[in-house]
Parts: C-alpha cells; structure tokens; sequence
C-alpha cells in the first residue's frame, strides 16, 4: 500500500523532461533507462484492464505515481482506466454500512484514490474530474461515501484520509470553477464530519480545504449567507479549538485560525456586504477564549505567520482594545 502521509502531499513533484524521471539526463545510460522505466508504467497501466493483474498494477502505480509526470495524462487517456477506477471505488460500497470493510480492501481502494490525487494534482487532467459525467455522477462524488463514514477503525479512516487527499489536490491550486462545484455538491457538510471525528491528519486535510474554500468568494459566500452554515462551521472549529488543549497541533491550529480569519475579512463584495457583517458580529459572540489568552502561546511563538493571523482576526472581531488585552502577540520573543 501507498505510504499513506505522503500519498497526501497534494500536488506533483516537479521532474525534467518528457516521460518526467527525476534521474540525471547527463549519464549516458539515462534516456534507455528512463524508457525502459516508462514502458513499464505503460504495462502496469495496460494490466489495470485484466481482473488477475490488476491489485498488482494498482500498488505499483501507486509506488511510482511522483516519479512520472506524465502518469496523470496517461491514466486518464488509457482505454477503460477510469472506469477500472470506478468500478473498485463501488466494489466497497455494500461493507461501508454496517462497517464491515476489511485492511486488505481499505488498501486497494486506497491505492486507487492515491491515483486518482496524481490526477487531480495535475494541470492537464484537474479540471476533467469535474466536468467528465461517469456513468450517473460525476468522478469527485464517487468519495463521498468514504467521507460519509463514521467508523474509526483503520481501514476507515484510510480511506477517509486518501479521499480527502484527492480533494485537497483539487483545491489547492487556486479556482473558482472547483470551489463552485465542491460548494454545489455539498462537501463542506462532509468536511465537517471529519472535523469532528478524525484523525489529527484527516482533520488537518478536512479543515484545509473548508480554509481553501472560505478564501474563495464563492465559498465564503456560500457560508455566510445562512446562519445555520456559518454557525455548524463556527461550532465545529470551536470544538476543535477546545480539543487541541489536551491533544496540541500546531498545523491543525493554524488552517482553524485562517479560517476564523477569512469568516472576519472586510467585504469585497458589496452584495455580500450584509452576510459578511453578521458573519463578524457573530464572531464576537464564538470565537473561543482560548484564541483570546494566551492558551497557544507556545504555539503562537514558534509560528510569527500564525501569530499575525490570530492578531489581525482580534482585530477585525473586536477592535484594537480587545487585541492588545489578548497578550500582545506582536511582544512575544
């Protein structure tokens, strides 16, 4: 199985060279090799198509997936490769509920989703995932199931975890046209189950991308213009807050600060005006005491970016007064 942190490193490596091996092209032996190594990728790809061969080619693939820059391209241009996809992706639905999803199948499905991110990470096949209709949905929806579970097992949080990466690589390049269909097709909601109930990793990637989408117009409007939204959003992050007093992680604090963050920015847009004001009124009354003490002091002190998101958010929320109550970050060593 594909190493399951770094299958969540969204985005692809940067490699030379058509055929993308990272190896030195100076050697004299580099071009065979790098060809010999890509027409081994092209087989394991042709033995996705046959049902025996198939578990094989799906580990290897996904051993290999950063080593190719044209892996994306050719699994999605491939005969049949994405039905292939798919049709493992539902092979689990039936042992989602009642729970009875093994380690061995959590893996291959796994391994699945892990090519699928090398898809969504990369410019030339990104978008198609959103606007290619597959049979009765489109591709992202197919994941949603996994983000639908609530059991904590390791299987589960597996697939948890390598679904939300495909949809971390989605979003973390910046565009609208992502974010307007992740909005429309209710990801939030989904997001803020994991938010919840988690792993310290699948909570860390959940409240990414809820933060890539409140920097977007759209997602923030989507938020803001509803209190029940804004105030799921503002409890789950609240919670959050509280929990990371005894179980301490900095990079969880500081996508839930950036959040907080954006959910008080000034208005950009003049008809969203009225829903950006509440959204801030509203901070005032939820926004955690321990963002307002000196509770993360030490967290804010190893981290200057984060110390200054946590100021500017004072700021914004309740004025000057109340900032320079909250510890005087800006004196911190």
């Amino acid at each position: 199985m594909a190493n399951l942190p770094q299958s969540l490193s969204v985005g692809v490596s940067s490699f030379r060279g058509r055929g993308g091996m990272s190896s030195s092209s100076s050697s004299a032996g580099a071009p065979v090799n790098k060809d010999r190594k890509m027409q081994s990728v092209e087989q394991l790809v042709l033995d996705l198509s046959n049902p025996n061969l198939r578990e094989n080619a799906l580990l290897e693939l996904s051993k290999k997936r950063e080593l190719f820059q044209d892996l994306p391209p050719l699994l999605w241009h491939s005969f049949g490769t994405i039905s292939v996809f798919l049709q493992e992706i539902v092979s689990i639905y039936p042992v989602l509920s009642p729970p009875n999803l093994t380690l061995a199948q959590s893996n291959r499905v796994c391994n699945v989703l892990a090519l699928l991110q090398c898809v969504a990470s990369h410019p030339d096949t990104r978008l198609l995932l959103l606007n290619v209709f597959y049979f009765s949905a489109y591709i992202p929806l197919y994941l949603y199931p996994f983000l639908n579970t609530t059991s904590k097992s390791t299987p589960f949080e597996y697939l948890r975890l390598t679904s939300l990466g495909v949809i971390g690589a989605l979003v973390k390049v910046d565009n609208t046209e992502v974010i307007s269909f992740l909005v429309s097709t209710e990801i939030v909601p989904r997001c803020l189950c994991t938010m919840e109930m988690g792993s310290e990793l699948s909570k860390t990637v959940a409240t990414f991308i809820v933060e890539k989408i409140l920097l977007d117009d759209v997602g923030l409007n989507y938020i803001c213009t509803t209190s029940d939204r804004f105030f799921e959003l503002a409890q789950v992050l609240g919670n959050m807050v509280g929990a990371l007093v005894e179980q301490p992680s900095s990079r969880l604090l500081k996508h839930i600060i950036r959040c907080y963050l954006r959910l008080s920015d000034e208005p950009r847009l003049k008809a969203m005006r009225m829903a950006y004001g509440r959204a801030c009124q509203a901070l005032k009354i939820c926004l955690p005491d321990m963002l307002r003490d000196d509770t993360f002091s030490s967290c804010l002190r190893e981290d200057p970016i984060m110390r200054r998101w946590l100021q500017q958010l004072l700021l914004n929320v309740n004025g000057n007064r109340v900032a320079l109550q909250a510890g005087g970050f800006d004196h911190m060593p």
